[in-house]
């Protein structure tokens, strides 16, 4: 007996997604001919960074797409799991550009190239111009769903490099100190390498059907067995199948009686209650096996 009446999809708003996009793609265009020309590391760093969040911001816009396919017999959530893949994928793009920007800043620093500051702090201010062209986009937009606020982290951490560049044009074009850009680069890298770790650490948690971050499973069998009728709860499950749709499957022995007077459904409808509204994560797919106490001899290899 289960719930599945669900969207399984994120809510993003495409329009605003693929407006954003756009301008990101062409910031990434203008900061890679502005590293070729000035020679700049931060503005390169810079450069990779934009590219992994118009990797992110692209599969952000597929997975709006996406996410309005309907299920079908062959996948039975949809396309929701796309999105996890897809972040998987970025992290590992992100990491490679991490160990760079590390390797490349150390040795500009022993060694440092000369950079135009002026040339550098244009190029900064074109970019830092296009990402708060980008948040305005997704701030009038107003969604507060996974999609978007992944985007506003994108373009917001591309707003702090574009900060780093035009720092570090300052400082040289001001006293021609030019080992400011691999500093610069570095700070870039900074912000790259945790947000790769946290990515991906949800990315991995997914795949792998990890319990949900902020869910007790032992908890939500406590509150289970406190519902009336309720005997025991096993084969108790809880994973995501994205990011934003949580899932939750157990075996419930109940009493006997309830399959005798027609009141099993009430206490579906109770447990489906329970885990629907009382956590911080909030199972609003459920799926519950309801049993009478005889039937647990006839299972095979049960689980907590």
């Amino acid at each position: 007996m289960h719930d599945d009446d669900h969207a399984h999809g994120a809510g993003a708003p495409p329009r605003a997604l693929a407006v954003v996009f756009a301008i990101t793609a062409v910031l990434l265009v203008v900061e890679v001919v502005g590293a070729v020309v000035t020679g700049s590391l931060a503005l390169l760093v810079d450069a990779a960074h934009v590219l992994t969040d118009v990797l992110g911001l692209g599969l952000a816009l597929i997975a709006s797409r996406l996410a309005t396919r309907s299920a079908t017999v062959r996948r039975t959530y949809g396309w929701a799991r796309s999105e996890v893949l897809g972040a998987a994928a970025q992290a590992a793009v992100l990491l490679g550009v991490g160990v760079f920007v590390l390797v490349e800043a150390v040795q500009r620093f022993a060694d440092p190239a000369p950079v135009p500051g002026p040339a550098l702090l244009a190029f900064g201010a074109i970019g830092l111009a296009g990402n708060l062209a980008s948040l305005l986009v997704l701030r009038r937009a107003g969604a507060a769903d996974l999609n978007s606020r992944a985007a506003r982290l994108e373009v917001l951490n591309d707003a702090l490099g574009s900060v780093g560049v035009l720092a570090a044009g300052i400082v040289i074009a001001t006293t021609g100190w030019t080992r400011a850009d691999a500093i610069a680069a570095l700070v870039v890298g900074a912000l790259i390498v945790p947000r790769t770790l946290l990515l991906l650490r949800d990315a991995v948690e997914v795949l792998l059907e990890s319990v949900p971050r902020g869910l007790d499973l032992e908890e939500v069998r406590t509150h289970l067995l406190e519902q009336e009728h309720v005997l025991a709860v096993h084969d108790l499950h809880a994973t995501r199948v994205s990011s934003s749709l949580p899932v939750l499957s157990a075996h419930v022995v109940v009493e006997a009686v309830c399959f005798r007077n027609g009141s099993a459904p009430a206490v579906l409808d109770a447990l489906q209650q329970c885990v629907a509204g009382h956590f911080a994560v909030s199972l609003t797919h459920s799926t519950f096996q309801l049993e009478p106490p005889a039937h647990t001899a006839h299972e095979s290899g049960t689980h907590a």
